[in-house]
């Protein structure tokens, strides 16, 4: 099935009108981004749950998407009609083509250090001797590709002791939790508020041949014995309101592990 695409800029205050706009008159999707990506006036934004930081753009780019059948020239006639005329844009068509296998080209074997790897399922490992864990693209967070994670995998590679227990707060893909038991850790538990990701996890687990509980939230509040290891890959907002709950999870001496954290917002996450 083929698209018909229809791309403009627009001043930050208007994107979300014109984007539910669109929607309205029967687009099937709106990204909304920076018109200067890519330049020296690009403008990065960072934003997750509890921050006040607008993710807008001064000037945003919206990329519109609808079925090759619509008929464009009518929607935003309709549009205009009703005091909305659309600026200065351009319209392309978005071919058919292996939607997967271009999903899958963008996934290729990943070293995270010398001896650990993340394969996708489609891809043959490079070094055969190394820890492959074989994890796929999926609805969870968690493909080795984004570097808190890799931060994590790196830590875990480096620093995990033969033996100890580890509990992956907010596990995602289960990628960390998977590792762990692929590096030597005795027990392993893994943790999300996204039923999703519990599922991703176990199957991932399955796929590895790793012995990983992941278990609800409210099961891992009833956890009595600590763990020698917390790792929490989420955000600093996140991570500061579930420091308690972290706290105790971890054993006295133990080791917690937190990313997801700019570097601005570490000082209130240290705190």
């Amino acid at each position: 099935m083929s698209y018909l695409a229809l791309r403009f800029d627009i001043d930050a205050d208007a994107a979300e009108v014109w984007a539910d706009a669109l929607m309205n008159s029967g687009a099937l999707s709106v990204d909304i981004a920076d018109a200067r990506a890519g330049t020296p006036a690009e403008t990065p934004r960072y934003d997750e749950p509890g921050s006040a930081v607008t993710t807008a753009w001064p000037v945003s780019r919206l990329t519109v998407l609808f079925s090759a059948a619509t008929n464009l020239a009518a929607a935003l006639a309709a549009l205009a009609a009703s005091g909305k005329v659309l600026p200065p844009h351009e319209t392309f068509s978005v071919p058919e083509q292996d939607w997967v296998r271009a999903t899958q080209a963008q996934f290729t074997p990943l070293r995270i250090t010398e001896a650990l790897w993340i394969v996708p399922s489609w891809c043959e490992p490079i070094d055969p001797a190394a820890i492959n864990l074989a994890l796929d693209p999926g609805l969870a967070f968690g493909t080795g590709s984004h570097p808190t994670t890799r931060l994590c995998l790196r830590w875990l590679a480096r620093e995990l002791r033969a033996g100890e227990t580890v509990l992956d707060y907010g596990c995602g893909s289960g990628i960390l939790a998977i590792a762990a038991c692929r590096l030597g850790a005795a027990r392993v538990v893994g943790t999300d508020v996204d039923p999703q990701a519990l599922s991703a996890s176990r199957a991932n687990a399955l796929r590895n041949g790793v012995e990983a509980a992941f278990l609800t939230v409210d099961r891992v509040r009833g956890e009595r014995i600590p763990f020698d290891v917390v790792v929490a890959n989420i955000l600093a907002n996140p991570l500061v309101l579930l420091a308690p709950a972290l706290a105790q999870r971890v054993r006295s001496g133990g080791r917690i592990v937190l990313s997801g954290i700019l570097e601005a917002q570490a000082a209130a996450v240290i705190t």
